[in-house]
C-alpha cells in the first residue's frame, strides 16, 4: 500500500536528514559506542540543518514547522542507523521542546530556545526515579520554597542525555499533601551548585546514548526557572506524554523495518543445503508474517499521526501504538537474529546491535503493562 502521510517537503527534508546520518552518524558509530556519548559537535551540526528546532517558532530560532511529520521523518532516519541516535534526538527535539514552547514565559523562551535550536543548549527531562519507575505520581524528589527560590533535593535515574545535558526539566513535589496535584516542573541548569551527575550507566543496548543518574542536593533554583504553574507539573506531563509515546512508536517501527530489509537481503544470498535460506518454506512464511505485521502496524501508527496533527489523537490511541509497536519491533528483530543464525549473535552485525537496542522499548515511555492499564480503563475495566 502507498504511504500517504508525507508530501514533497517532508521527503526533501528526509534527504537532508539521511545525508547527515550517512555522513556523520554511521561512520562515527563505533566511536560513540566506545565513549558512550555523542560528540556535541554532532548536535550543533544538526542544529545548523534545522533538525532540532522543528517545533520552535521562528522568532526563537526554530523552523516553526508546526507539523509533527517533520519530527517523524527525522526519527525514522535516525532509528534506521541506531535506536540510540533516535533516543537522544527525540528526548531533545520531541519531548523537551513542547515543555519549553508551550509552558514557558516569554522571558524563558528567549533565554533558552535559540540555543536549544542550535544545539548549544542540550536538554534532558528528569521524571523517572529509582523507587518509582512508571509511577510518576509517586515521585520523591522535593522542592521547598525559600524566599523567591526553590530548594530541590532528590534524585532521578535512567535519564537519557543526563550526562551531557545543559538543562534538565525536573519534576519535583512542591506540596506533599496534594498528591499528583502537588508536583511542579523546574529547569535545572548544569552549573547550579548541588546538581551532580552520577556515572554513565552501562546499558544492555544503545551504548552510544548517554544515560545517567542525577542527584540534587540543596539545589537552589530561582523562581523564574519554574516551568508552567505551580502544582500543574503532573497534569502537564500527562498532556505531553502521548506525543512521546507516538514518537516512540515511530522509532520502534522504523528500527524494526530497517533490520527486516537487511534480513531479506541476507536470506536471498546466504545458502544452506544448496539453496538460499529464504527459499525454505518456514523462512519464507515467517518473513511473510513479519512483513505483514510491519505494514499493518505502520498504517495504524500513521493513522494516529494524522489524528495527532489535528489534535484528535487520544492518550489511549498513543498507548496502543506504543505497546503494540514495541512488541512487533521485538518480534521482528528476534526473528531476524534467528534467520541470521550464529552471525545474528555477532556484534559486528547490525541485527545483533538492534536486538539489544530494542528490548528497552517495552519498558520506557511507560511500560507496556502501564499502556495496557490505560487501555483497559478506557474499556471500563
Amino acid at each position: 500500500m502507498r504511504r500517504t502521510l508525507f508530501n514533497e517537503d517532508h521527503e526533501a527534508f528526509r534527504e537532508t536528514v539521511r545525508s547527515f546520518a550517512d555522513r556523520v552518524l554511521r561512520p562515527n558509530y563505533p566511536k560513540y559506542v566506545e565513549q558512550r556519548s555523542i560528540d556535541r559537535e554532532v548536535w550543533k551540526e544538526a542544529g545548523e540543518l534545522g533538525i532540532l528546532g522543528l517545533e520552535v517558532p521562528e522568532e526563537y530560532g526554530g523552523s516553526g514547522a508546526e507539523d509533527f511529520r517533520f519530527n517523524v521523518v527525522a526519527n525514522e532516519e535516525f532509528a534506521k542507523v541506531s535506536m540510540g541516535y533516535a533516543s537522544c534526538l527525540g528526548i531533545h527535539a520531541d519531548i523537551v521542546a513542547p515543555y519549553l514552547v508551550k509552558l514557558t514565559t516569554e522571558e524563558q523562551r528567549r533565554r533558552w530556545l535559540p540555543r536549544f535550536c542550535t544545539g548549544e543548549l542540550w536538554t534532558a527531562i528528569g521524571m523517572t526515579e529509582p523507587s518509582g519507575g512508571s509511577d510518576l505520581a509517586a515521585l520523591k524528589t522535593v522542592a521547598v520554597k525559600d524566599g523567591s527560590d526553590w530548594i530541590i533535593n532528590g534524585g532521578k535515574t535512567f535519564i537519557t542525555n543526563g550526562y551531557s545535558a545543559d538543562l534538565v526539566i525536573v519534576a519535583a513535589r512542591t506540596d506533599p499533601s496534594k498528591g499528583s496535584k502537588g508536583i511542579s516542573l523546574f529547569a535545572v541548569e548544569a552549573d547550579m551548585p548541588g546538581f551532580e551527575r552520577g556515572r554513565k550507566l552501562h546499558k544492555v543496548g544503545q551504548p552510544e546514548s548517554d544515560t545517567a543518574e542525577l542527584f540534587f542536593s540543596d539545589v537552589r533554583v530561582p523562581a523564574e526557572n519554574m516551568i508552567g504553574e505551580e502544582g500543574k507539573g503532573f497534569i502537564s506531563m500527562m498532556k505531553l506524554l502521548p506525543q512521546e509515546r507516538i514518537g516512540s512508536a515511530v522509532t520502534n517501527l522504523a528500527h524494526a523495518t530497517q533490520v527486516l530489509e537487511e534480513t531479506l537481503d541476507y536470506v536471498k544470498t546466504r545458502e544452506a543445503f544448496g539453496q538460499p535460506i529464504g527459499k525454505f518454506q518456514h523462512n519464507a512464511f515467517l518473513l511473510a508474517e513479519l512483513a505483514t505485521k510491519a505494514d499493518v502496524t505502520r498504517y495504524y501508527i500513521d493513522a494516529c499521526l494524522t489524528n495527532h496533527l489535528t489534535g484528535d489523537m487520544t492518550p489511549v490511541d498513543a498507548a496502543k501504538a506504543k505497546w503494540w509497536s514495541a512488541e512487533i519491533q521485538n518480534q521482528i528483530i528476534d526473528a531476524c537474529v534467528q534467520l541470521h543464525g550464529g552471525y545474528g549473535y555477532m556484534t559486528e552485525y547490525h541485527t545483533a546491535q538492534a536486538w539489544t537496542d530494542a528490548r528497552v522499548t517495552k519498558i520506557w515511555a511507560g511500560s507496556n503493562e502501564i499502556m495496557k492499564m490505560i487501555i483497559s480503563r478506557d474499556l471500563g475495566l
